[in-house]
């Protein structure tokens, strides 16, 4: 693998040019046989040539936002799914130049059948590719540090990925920093789970010196570090980490832009509303909405809107009884709007009236904040800003993701916001939509859990 390293960028570099260029190719025939000749006056070579660089600009912006070139890191099936995503967001916009530049509106059926030659071309491309790359570049064998944590869940998450790493060896770090460092030699890389800040300071330097590659949890303070930005008022540099959330002209155009995507996801939507409200009312006569009290922005307390997706009186007593796979609570319709969202969009009036925002952490209930925060003290930090109907935690986990990982991946959003980000997080959720693991409910065990937890609570306040 060493041998092959320096040369990785360049080989994804190589083939993203050939399947780039080919994408184009085919947007070329497509162009000049079907849609210049219906402009007043044609383009020549120069106009026909910039019609394609649009196309090809447009693939490479939307294959970056899903990750379609990144050869490797996705599995072969999501790196095809992530790419037709592309291709697809792409040929629409194109469809809408071509629009603008012919002022007609034209058949589909040519961009049509180009989508069908793509996604053939996509398999080819993302099978291949993924053959060679992993070929060349195989599964790297780690050591696992890891300290008073469990790391069960982090080592079920390695072996799923057996294509990128192969653990080799685990550690505990109370062997002492030097057998660490000892280890570590043997190893193509050390994955350093959540060790104490000393223990990792010295080996992460020591890795750093040998040009071994290191994979680290972030803790909190990490997240907060990541974000500061570099001061040089004199020769010694500083930090600053304002720690203040969005500042004011962040907060008014993430407002307008909540008013915009709201209002005009209503009207779009509105048959889709009308639909799944008639369909739950038929099927059991029970209220079409559900709500429930979340928290939001400095802990203020909201009622949430959904469609109804379980039976009624879902939740014995009032308490939280978190959805697990198959859970029988679940209607049939409730079944068919959990896994497309549409339960979800009633919330968009939650947006509109200021409650929520499209994007940001998702808003919890109140008695799960109350108990995470017992044994998180620092999970108040996603309060910084409105809750989200979609979010960083939403596209990079899982619905059953750790409350700790969740605030870990919301921090790395508040942190880092900018107005990029969220539209990246918007198409982004359009993935995740149609992607089963983003749905996992919780299991039956983690399940009772939470419920136990829930109901230990309630007892304290009798």
């Amino acid at each position: 693998m060493k041998n092959y390293e320096q040369y990785k960028r360049l080989v994804r570099f190589l083939f993203a040019l050939i399947l780039i260029g080919c994408e184009m190719a085919l947007y070329w025939n497509v162009w000049l046989e079907h849609y210049n000749g219906k402009m007043e006056i044609p383009y020549n070579r120069t106009g026909n040539w910039l019609m394609v660089a649009v196309y090809g600009i447009l693939l490479l912006l939307f294959c970056t936002i899903y990750g379609g070139l990144r050869i490797g890191y996705l599995r072969t099936f999501n790196l095809i799914y992530s790419l037709m995503l592309a291709n697809i967001c792409a040929t629409a916009m194109i469809y809408l130049q071509i629009t603008l530049v012919t002022k007609h509106f034209h058949n589909l059926e040519p961009l049509f059948v180009m989508l069908l030659e793509e996604l053939l071309l996509t398999i080819v491309w993302s099978t291949i590719c993924s053959r060679i790359y992993r070929k060349l570049y195989p599964p790297r064998r780690v050591l696992l540090v890891y300290g008073q944590h469990p790391i069960y869940s982090l080592m079920s998450k390695l072996h799923s990925r057996a294509d990128r790493y192969i653990i080799g060896e685990i550690i505990h770090v109370s062997v002492g920093v030097d057998k660490v460092c000892e280890k570590a030699e043997q190893y193509e890389g050390v994955i350093l789970c959540d060790i104490s800040s000393q223990e990792r300071n010295l080996i992460l330097k020591y890795c750093y010196g040998q040009s071994i590659r290191t994979y680290t949890i972030p803790k909190i303070s990490d997240i907060i570090l990541r974000s500061a930005e570099s001061l040089h008022l004199f020769d010694t540099p500083l930090l600053l980490s304002r720690n203040t959330g969005l500042n004011i002209e962040q907060r008014f155009i993430k407002r307008l832009m909540d008013i915009v995507l709201s209002l005009a996801g209503i009207i779009i939507l509105s048959p889709v509303f009308l639909l799944t409200a008639a369909a739950i009312k038929i099927y059991d006569r029970g209220p079409v909405f559900f709500r429930q009290d979340r928290c939001t922005k400095d802990g203020k307390i909201f009622s949430i809107c959904k469609f109804r997706s379980m039976i009624v009186d879902a939740e014995r007593e009032g308490l939280s009884v978190p959805a697990v796979e198959e859970d029988p609570r679940i209607t049939p319709i409730g079944k068919l709007i959990r896994k497309t969202r549409v339960d979800e969009l009633p919330q968009l009036f939650n947006i509109l009236k200021g409650d929520m925002s499209i994007v940001g952490p998702r808003p919890e209930r109140v008695e799960h904040v109350e108990l995470y925060s017992q044994q998180i003290p620092e999970f108040e930090f996603r309060m910084k800003v409105k809750g989200g109907l979609t979010g960083y935690a939403q596209v990079y986990g899982k619905y059953n993701t750790s409350a700790y990982d969740k605030l870990k991946l919301d921090l790395m959003y508040i942190q880092n916001y900018s107005i990029l980000m969220d539209i990246e997080i918007i198409f982004k959720t359009i993935k995740v939509l149609f992607m089963k693991e983003s749905t996992e409910g919780f299991t039956m065990s983690e399940s009772e859990a939470v419920t136990r937890e829930g109901e230990s609570k309630k007892d304290e306040s009798l």
